[in-house]
Order: C-alpha cells, then sequence, then structure tokens
C-alpha cells in the first residue's frame, strides 16, 4: 500500500541492488544485516511481492524486483529534487524560473548563460516558451513569467524594467520568382502594397499593434517558422532575421529585397531582458540577467 510505502525502504532496496548483497548494503548504510533484512520483508509484504529470490548463495532481484528497483530509483530522484528545491528556497532561491521569449530572438546567445544557469542551480526548476509576437510581454505582465527575453516596440512600457542584451539585424526579402524580385531598385510604397505581407502576429490580440506595415494585404503568423515556409513558397514578402535566411540567401532561395525609406534601424531591433518593475527577479533570475549581459555585452 502506498501510503504505508517509505523513502528509507525504497533506498535500502536500490543500495541492495546496487551492493550485490544485504550484507554489503548494510555495511555501505551503516546497518546490521537482519536490519536490511526485515526492512525488505516489511516491503515485501506491505506491498504483497517478491522482490529477491533467496534459495542461492545471494540474493538475486526477481523480475518485479528489477522493475521495482529503477522505480524506486525514480522515487528517490525526484524525492531529492523536492529537497534541494526546498533548501534552495531556504537560502533564498526562488522555486521556480520562468523565462517568456520573443520568436525573434536567436537562440544560440542563450544557450550557454542557459547552460550554465543550469550547471548553477542544480535542481532549480526552469522552464522557458517561446510565444508569439507580444506574448512574452504579456506573461510578465501576467506574472506567469519572471523574466522576458523580448522585443518592446515602440518603446519600453512604464511598468517594465528592462536591460538591452544585443540586437538582431532584419532584411526584407521574398523568393526569386516573387515580382517584387525583379525590380532591380528599391522599391516604394506603391510596389508594396498590392503584394501579400507575411506578418507576425500576437495568436492571442491579432488586433494589437503592428510595426513596418507597408502592404494593403496581410497574412499574419504566429510561428516565425511557418512563416519562413510561405516566404519560401513565394506567398508574399517580409522581414526577418538575418541569421535565420543567411543560408536561403546565399543558397538562392530568397533574394533580398530594398525598400525605400524603411523604417526597420539598420542596426537591427533591440532584444531586452525585462521584467516587471513591480516584481524584482529572484536570486536565480538576476544571476540568469547577468550572466546574458556579461556574455552578450563584452
Amino acid at each position: 500500500m502506498i501510503e504505508s510505502l517509505t523513502l528509507d525502504q525504497l533506498r535500502v532496496l536500490v543500495t541492495i541492488a546496487d551492493e550485490g548483497s544485504f550484507s554489503a548494503a548494510g555495511r555501505k548504510l551503516g546497518r546490521v544485516q537482519s536490519a536490511i533484512s526485515q526492512t525488505i520483508a516489511t516491503l515485501e509484504d506491505i506491498q504483497g511481492v517478491s522482490l529477491f529470490e533467496r534459495s542461492g548463495y545471494r540474493p538475486v532481484l526477481t523480475d518485479t524486483g528489477r522493475v521495482l528497483v529503477e522505480q524506486a530509483r525514480l522515487v528517490l530522484a525526484s524525492a531529492a529534487r523536492f529537497e534541494g528545491v526546498a533548501m534552495g528556497v531556504r537560502m533564498g532561491l526562488e522555486p521556480e524560473l520562468v523565462i517568456a521569449i520573443d520568436p525573434l530572438v536567436p537562440s544560440a546567445p542563450l544557450i550557454e548563460s542557459l547552460s550554465a544557469l543550469n550547471q548553477t542551480f542544480l535542481n532549480l526548476p526552469v522552464n522557458f516558451s517561446t510565444e508569439g509576437l507580444g506574448g512574452s510581454l504579456r506573461k510578465l505582465r501576467s506574472d506567469s513569467a519572471a523574466i522576458g527575453i523580448c522585443l518592446l516596440l515602440p518603446a519600453i512600457p512604464d511598468d517594465m524594467t528592462a536591460y538591452p542584451l544585443l540586437r538582431v539585424r532584419m532584411q526584407a526579402v521574398v523568393a526569386p520568382g516573387h515580382p517584387l524580385a525583379q525590380l532591380g531598385r528599391a522599391a516604394t510604397q506603391l510596389d508594396l502594397e498590392p503584394h501579400v505581407q507575411l506578418v507576425l502576429s500576437d495568436p492571442i490580440d491579432p488586433g494589437s499593434a503592428n510595426f513596418g506595415l507597408a502592404s494593403a494585404r496581410i497574412w499574419r503568423f504566429a510561428d516565425l517558422g511557418r512563416r519562413l515556409d510561405f516566404l519560401l513558397g513565394g506567398f508574399g514578402w517580409c522581414r526577418m532575421p538575418e541569421h535565420l535566411i543567411a543560408k536561403s540567401v546565399s543558397a538562392g532561395n530568397l533574394v533580398p529585397l530594398r525598400i525605400e525609406n524603411d523604417p526597420t534601424p539598420e542596426e537591427g531591433l533591440t532584444i531586452y531582458a525585462a521584467h516587471k518593475r513591480n516584481r524584482p527577479l529572484g536570486h536565480a533570475g538576476q544571476w540568469l540577467l547577468d550572466d546574458l549581459r556579461r556574455r552578450l555585452q563584452s
């Protein structure tokens, strides 16, 4: 019965499996062999299963025993994580760190910092998700994320504290068979208006503000990868992060599009690390922010 199951019983079971005998497990755990035997007998009796064959010189795990040893390892590991999270909270660490990331943010610069975070705070649950455009800001405001790695357009909101991390250069592109690819000059507003513009949009609030619109016909996407598929298929034009399209442009699958009086900053869009002004970061969140700034701004 589950209510009679103890972590100590599971620890004894796993130790016997690892050490190879009851006596060796007793030495490992600092107990007499009779206490080890009694613990296993009680576990078998309560659960109504046989864990060991005892007919030979050494006890051997039964088929059931082998399966339950692996289950015991999982339970013990989970209990260790439980204890680690509780200890971290006692030491001032947040119980969980939730990170929301905008779709335009390149993954590569984040990987080293997130890896270092996991190595520094071994028992800290870390969850991150890539949100649709505007989703990171919405998650911060609803307190469902502690830190956002995101764009903040047209300006940093008053309720946010934000730190610039890096810039993402944007390039307007079309498929080589698209009419705009044949212009041979910078496209004007009149050139762009008749053609479909593929726009990243907030999936929760499609009517929210959009930036850089130049066409009368708009197709909205929440997913950057899906938008790229349609772009390569020749369904329209859009501005894409240069790091995502460099190979396609080099291979001739996409053609750069020059736009007259393009409002997109030539130096790129700023990616920020942001949190609510009235919700300061916890210890791990501040550690991640400091590490990102150190790596990306050095």
